[in-house]
């Protein structure tokens, strides 16, 4: 049983179901396993059920079926605040009469700390997120940036073992939100705490995780370290939604020795590894990272497969070049290639040959 392999892990969701009204269930069947220290993410897009999951282990909704355990113990009914769980929302949520050193007090307050013991705290947690010098500011005398450090601080104050963060950065620009990634990954691994953190951003995702669960329609359609979901995906679904990525339709034609050949839709053959198709006549679409194609054959092994394309688009973005192809009948074919000196710059309506490794080439589901 699931339960039983798990005996372990500090955050278990055993079997949990979510259904609002009563008919269609918007969380299915959720088994997960989340060991102490881990910082994981639940991405997926909107309606995909991983903010329905956080609200559930924060307290603020209740499983229909199943149960959630917090360090062994079921947590079903105990309401949000005995569960010991700090929160960070994308509204930061803070109160705008108080001080940003009162703000921080209140959870210790409820706690019933001492003055001595709050003020301590108080200070140690604006120090960590470097707003020691705004202890007597309110909200509103903050940049946006500020008051999610306060919020973050606020979640660490009375130092929980888990944390929830939901879309904290959503509200910043790209520059400090790509900051504050950094900051709040660099102090969940200082603290050794627990964090499941839900965003709609796969580089957010990808940056910070020690594992991503990608979520769709009420279900986890792959749990993986960052690397290997980028690199790995098992299904379309994941392939499409982390990174970009160049997809092609078409059937297996053979299939052995680890590799299947795939006749695609244009009348290409190709070399895939097979991941999610197993016999042959199965239709399937082939995924292939933009970074992973070339088009300079001394960079390719021998074995490379090669397809004819032409240009339709060249960009420069600073740090590398991003091609738009026509191949195989797929006419937003993407090659990325960093910005070097010997990198050829192409013209659109230019014809050249592109290649890849079969390896680099995933034969997976049609859907």
């Amino acid at each position: 049983m699931v339960a039983a392999q798990n005996e372990g892990a500090f955050v278990q969701f055993d079997r949990v179901q979510k259904s609002y009204d009563g008919q269609t269930l918007v969380v299915k069947d959720l088994n997960l396993a989340i060991p102490k220290g881990e910082f994981l993410t639940m991405l997926g897009p909107s309606g995909s059920g991983k903010t329905t999951c956080l609200m559930m282990l924060a307290g603020f909704e209740t499983a229909t079926h199943g149960e959630i355990r917090l360090n062994g113990r079921n947590i079903n009914d105990v309401p949000p605040h005995k569960r010991g769980i700090g929160m960070v929302f994308q509204n930061y949520a803070l109160f705008p009469h108080m001080s940003v050193a009162e703000n921080l007090a209140f959870p210790l307050d409820v706690r019933g700390m001492t003055k001595a013991d709050k003020e301590a705290k108080v200070k140690r947690a604006l120090d960590m997120v470097q707003m020691g010098k705004f202890a007597n500011r309110r909200p509103a005398q903050l940049s946006g940036g500020q008051q999610q450090r306060v919020a973050l601080a606020r979640a660490l104050v009375f130092e929980p073992e888990l944390v929830l963060m939901d879309e904290p950065l959503g509200a910043l620009d790209k520059q400090l939100r790509e900051h504050m990634q950094f900051e709040i990954k660099h102090i969940s691994d200082n603290l050794g705490i627990t964090v499941v953190y839900v965003t709609h951003d796969q580089t957010e995702a990808l940056t910070m995780s020690d594992r991503v669960a990608v979520f769709n329609d009420g279900v986890i359609q792959q749990l993986a370290p960052p690397d290997e979901l980028y690199e790995a995906p098992l299904n379309s679904f994941v392939a499409q939604f982390i990174g970009e990525n160049n997809a092609m339709e078409g059937v297996v034609t053979q299939i052995a020795n680890g590799r299947c050949l795939v006749r695609l839709d244009s009348g290409d053959e190709i070399d895939a590894k097979p991941v999610n198709v197993s016999r042959v006549g199965e239709r399937t679409r082939v995924s292939i990272r933009p970074e992973r194609v070339e088009f300079s054959k001394a960079r390719l092994r021998p074995d490379a497969h090669t397809l004819k394309a032409r240009v339709e688009e060249f960009i420069y973005m600073g740090d590398m070049f991003r091609t738009r192809l026509s191949v195989a009948g797929n006419d937003d074919f993407i090659i990325k290639s960093r910005n070097a000196p010997d990198q050829t710059r192409l013209q659109p309506g230019q014809e050249i040959e592109i290649g890849w490794l079969p390896e680099d080439c995933r034969a997976l589901d049609a859907a």
